[in-house]
């Protein structure tokens, strides 16, 4: 069912939305918490890492609308902090705890957000400014992004490949 958005700006963002918050359990079904801190070699974000920024950008952009809720590992992710090499993640079951606490409240702040906050530029870090609309759209952007990258995963660790339905 689509949701009616107060601006037709944000009615394809959050389809989306919705789409990313469905895939997100399919994109880690079965895959354990010790596969999950796996890099095979390499310096690239292991799943674990990537699944707590992408939980943290939720929980950041919710922020932003003025939804204050808190994400239990926030801490590990605050100020874009990237990957901690000998850091032991949160479980997969915690992430997506977090996952199932701010996706309905950020699709209502997403659904019911004005073209004035749209418009509102604010300070993404020293020297950056963007719109509200820009940061949402890049938001959800980075989140097909991230999952990506741990349907990828699932694949160069063994799993089967992630289902979309």
């Amino acid at each position: 069912m689509q949701e009616t958005t107060k601006t037709t700006r944000m009615q394809s963002l959050v389809v989306l939305f919705q789409m990313h918050t469905d895939f997100f359990p399919n994109a880690l079904e079965g895959i354990t918490d010790e596969d999950a801190h796996k890099r095979l070699g390499t310096k690239a974000n292991h799943i674990a890492w990537i699944t707590g920024s992408l939980v943290h950008s939720r929980f950041e952009l919710a922020r932003l609308l003025g939804i204050e809720k808190n994400q239990e590992a926030g801490e590990l992710f605050k100020d874009n902090k990237g990957i901690q090499d000998d850091t032991v993640y949160p479980t997969i079951e915690a992430y997506k705890k977090d996952w199932d606490i701010i996706s309905p409240s950020l699709k209502e702040g997403l659904i019911s957000v004005s073209d004035e906050k749209l418009d509102t530029k604010f300070e993404m870090m020293p020297g950056m400014t963007m719109s509200h609309f820009d940061m949402i759209a890049f938001t959800i952007y980075r989140e097909a992004n991230c999952l990506g990258q741990i349907a990828l995963w699932r694949r160069l660790l063994g799993y089967e490949a992630m289902k979309y339905m």
